[in-house]
């Protein structure tokens, strides 16, 4: 019925509509019935695709009302594969060694044609150590898990790095990395997150126990190689440090995470640019049990004769968390030298110290043109730190007569609180710390004794507002750059150890 004078359709006269509708195209409704089920039962078997997959190759991949779909690999190369054309199986049992090597093979010998990208699909894809090669992009899905056999059997030894003359931990080979690479160009790895992760558990129980007669594997090492990216991956749980760029050139690191137990964990350093040049880390959230971030460049007599500098390097909008050691640091190894370092934009939280620097006697070198800014400190028990008496040494053939140069180290808008001692910056008559600057810091201390702010064998100025009062072996310089005061000495002041 319709009801003239509001112009609308009257409910109950509706609804008789409907039913006569009903009873009189009871065919045509079941046509429409079967016709609908049919589509959704088309549509639900189409949802079983196939992935991206050099020659039509690819892995199978339901989708299912629970399951979000997985977002396809994106071809960053011309030619792309995934791991199970090699015959990988991703159940965290199958030992996927050889699928790895197949598939490296295969893109080797697409250097000519741009190379090719191996896709690790969603699962956990165990694996003994494996090469990468030039004109390579490894693509760690979403779900994507590649792990490390914990079985030191599977782990190759190579010789010491010839900047060290030592493994490092023990004399003679070290274990070869999880994933590595010598003398490339052009290697990506990426992924939507993906992972990658040592195991290393065993390794350090190990190493606690003195039970290793060889110096621990890192998870990630490329040497000798030049024009790389790792970017949008985790990588977690190394035997030793996680990312570990040897004499390399062109490194990007961004949008990386790095995770190991803070305690426990023993050396599992984050990101170790190791005599490197031309490196950007940049967008990475680090926690770890060592140094999140340290950049080196051989040890002492032998990095001194490697003579290979880490230099033109670019730290910026990272987060790191170090409860045992630094957020940032330089050194110990540094007797190829260090130059040309800016770190800026850092938030280090929860950690021993936030940023140092460390070397010794015998490392030679130097370390010059370093540059902090925009550094927050949350709860660091030191936040500044240069210790030039960090004695560890290859073994007894070092130079004690060789003597690192410091000079030109600049903090600028270093603030932070829950701060214990904010600055412990130690030279000595044979390293003296020559030309540093600190310009408006303010730093909430939780430590309460006199000399909170540290200096010795110390030259250089502070320049504006500087919270808490600095040393006495500083000059004080305003706003404008006018002095004020001169430093009253080089020498020691009072040094509270119990950092």
């Amino acid at each position: 019925m319709v009801d003239t004078s509001g112009g609308r359709i009257h409910p109950h006269g509706q609804r008789r509509g409907v039913a006569a509708f009903v009873a009189a195209n009871k065919t045509l409704l079941a046509a429409v019935w079967v016709v609908g089920f049919t589509l959704v039962f088309l549509w639900q078997s189409a949802s079983i695709s196939v992935g991206a997959g050099g020659g039509g190759r690819g892995f199978l991949r339901l989708r299912t009302a629970s399951l979000p779909p997985t977002r396809p690999a994106p071809r960053l190369r011309p030619t792309a594969y995934n791991l199970t054309d090699f015959g990988g199986v991703g159940d965290g049992r199958a030992v996927n060694t050889e699928a790895f090597e197949r598939a490296v093979e295969a893109i080797a010998a697409l250097a000519e044609r741009g190379g090719g990208q191996l896709n690790v699909p969603p699962g956990r894809w165990l694996t003994a150590p494996f090469n990468l090669t030039s004109h390579m992009t490894l693509f760690l899905a979403e779900g994507a898990e590649i792990l490390g056999i914990p079985d030191e059997k599977y782990w190759p030894l190579m010789p010491a790095l010839p900047s060290y003359g030592y493994g490092r931990e023990r004399k003679g080979p070290r274990f070869g990395s999880l994933i590595h690479g010598q003398n490339l160009k052009d290697v990506v790895i990426t992924g939507h997150n993906g992972s990658i992760n040592g195991q290393g558990e065993v390794w350090w129980l190990k190493h606690r126990r003195r039970m290793l007669n060889n110096t621990r594997p890192p998870l990630v090492q490329l040497m000798w190689s030049k024009d790389i990216i790792v970017t949008n991956i985790t990588l977690r749980d190394s035997p030793f440090w996680h990312l570990h760029p040897y004499d390399c050139t062109n490194v990007t690191v961004s949008n990386v995470t790095i995770l190991s137990p803070v305690s426990g964990a023993p050396n599992t350093d984050g990101i170790d640019p190791d005599s490197c040049q031309d490196v950007l880390i940049e967008n990475c959230y680090i926690s770890v049990g060592d140094d999140a971030i340290a950049i080196k460049s051989g040890w002492d007599q032998y990095g001194i004769a490697y003579s290979r500098p880490s230099s033109n390097i670019l730290i910026r909008n990272v987060t790191a968390h170090s409860l045992v050691s630094a957020g940032i640091s330089i050194g110990s190894e540094m007797s190829g030298g260090v130059a040309n370092v800016t770190v800026e934009n850092v938030h280090i939280w929860e950690s021993r110290r936030g940023v140092r620097i460390k070397t010794a006697t015998g490392r030679g070198g130097y370390i010059r043109n370093i540059s902090y800014r925009n550094i927050t400190f949350d709860n660091v028990r030191a936040g500044i730190v240069i210790k030039v008496d960090y004695n560890e040494h290859a073994d007894d053939g070092y130079d004690r007569n060789a003597f690192p140069d410091i000079t030109n180290i600049s903090f600028k808008e270093i603030h932070g609180w829950g701060v214990r001692v904010p600055v412990r910056a130690h030279g000595s008559d044979v390293i003296p710390i020559k030309d540093i600057s600190f310009q408006d810091m303010s730093v909430g201390i939780s430590y309460k004794k006199k000399h909170i702010f540290q200096c010795s064998y110390v030259e250089g100025r502070v320049i504006g507002s500087v919270f808490p009062k600095p040393c006495d072996n500083l000059d004080i310089y305003d706003e404008q750059g006018q002095l004020v005061k001169r430093a009253v000495t080089m020498n020691s002041t009072e040094v509270d150890y119990d950092i």
